[in-house]
């Protein structure tokens, strides 16, 4: 009875981290703003997006983060209210 007890208690303790879930993509996108802001970027000078994998290539923009299992990505994008 009290291997029984041991092995389940092993086996949750090791399924743990896979039944956590993941960060919502708000949070992330917050610490990543966050890091920008502290790096010297004033918070007009650019623009933080969360947006279906698919819709992550574009020119003008740059994949910062990802987030919700890697469905989605952060992308960063310059505004022109930072050029000096």
């Amino acid at each position: 009875m009290k291997k029984t007890r041991w092995l389940l208690a092993l086996l949750l303790a090791g399924a743990m981290p896979a039944l956590a879930a993941p960060e919502s993509c708000e949070r992330v996108k917050d610490e990543i703003q966050q890091k920008i802001i502290s790096n010297g970027v004033p918070e007009s000078g650019f623009t933080l997006e969360i947006v279906p994998n698919d819709q992550a290539d574009r020119a003008d923009a740059q994949v910062v983060g990802h987030c919700a299992n890697d469905t989605f990505k952060i992308i960063y994008t310059r505004t022109d209210n930072d050029q000096q």
